[in-house]
């Protein structure tokens, strides 16, 4: 039996909704009664998904709404379905042709359904977001800062960067209590940290691990996935081929080969990213065997 798939075209004020490829198109407001509404639309015509892209934050109120009331929901990534659609030959954009084009993208690509992060999840999203967003913003204020001359305006950068350096702190070892009080978490924050150049801002960033990394393949343009979390396996990498010793190998092989620094470094990110995947199955693999024993968890000293 075919699923039926309801697309779904997420804005900050709207919720366009269509019925499969070509079936019944509605719009909701984007709002906690449009998001019911939607679910009650979606319950009418058996949709077994919806599908919408991801829209910068703007779809996680009707994915955690939807998804807390039982209604699967699949999240995709936007530019895949735009090319999907091109190559359809669907090349005008509207609603209605949106929101087509995300349900037959589903369709044909048997998109599963994403799961609900926890309560504590989320907030360790949100905490990790905001420590991110404060860190680039003192960067910009420090850069900034060495440009200027007159006293007053020196000491408003002084008091402001004083301000932005204390939430920082208070936002790090929030972030250190929440992994401390999750055991799977605790054992992960371990794990990573055996390897020489992850630290905490490594552990923050890829926590609880990211698994949408975009694809390390020689002298391609990495798009895909999160650039933050980019950004952190590139720092963490550098690191780990000056001390971790099959990482320094790796680097020298590369280099004597006449790679591209760039590719050296890609290359390395990606064998980092591999080593904490490894490391998270084996962990979350040891605490399931103990807890089907009956045992306790492994629980990390904090």
């Amino acid at each position: 039996m075919t699923r039926v798939i309801c697309g779904v075209d997420v804005s900050s004020r709207t919720l366009e909704a269509r019925i499969g490829r070509d079936g019944q198109f509605v719009s909701f407001p984007n709002s906690v009664e449009g998001i019911a509404s939607l679910g009650r639309f979606c319950r009418d015509h058996a949709a077994g998904l919806v599908a919408m892209e991801a829209t910068g934050g703007y779809e996680q109120r009707a994915f955690a709404q939807l998804s807390g009331q039982g209604q699967p929901v699949a999240i995709l990534n936007p530019r895949a379905v735009r090319q999907f659609a091109q190559a359809m030959g669907l090349l005008e954009k509207t609603d209605k042709i949106d929101t087509g084009a995300i349900a037959w993208y589903a369709e044909v690509k048997k998109s599963q359904p994403a799961e609900l992060a926890s309560a504590s999840q989320q907030k360790l999203r949100a905490l990790v977001t905001r420590l991110r967003q404060l860190t680039e913003t003192r960067a910009s204020q420090r850069n900034q800062a060495r440009l200027v001359t007159e006293a007053e305006v020196a000491a408003s950068f002084e008091r402001l960067l004083d301000l932005i350096e204390e939430q920082i702190e208070q936002l790090a070892a929030s972030i250190a209590a929440l992994i401390a009080e999750d055991p799977l978490w605790r054992e992960l924050n371990q794990a990573f940290r055996s390897i020489k150049g992850v630290a905490d801002r490594t552990v923050a960033g890829v926590a609880p691990l990211a698994r949408d990394s975009g694809q390390f393949q020689g002298k391609r343009a990495v798009r895909g996935g999160r650039a933050t979390v980019r950004e952190i396996l590139y720092m963490a990498a550098g690191v780990a081929g000056l001390h971790e010793p099959d990482f320094m190998d790796f680097r020298k092989r590369l280099k004597d080969a006449g790679k591209p620094g760039k590719v050296v470094r890609i290359a390395l990110a990606h064998k980092l990213l591999v080593r904490l995947n490894a490391k998270a199955r084996e962990v979350r693999q040891r605490m399931e065997s103990s807890a089907s024993r009956g045992e306790q968890p492994l629980a990390a000293a904090v």
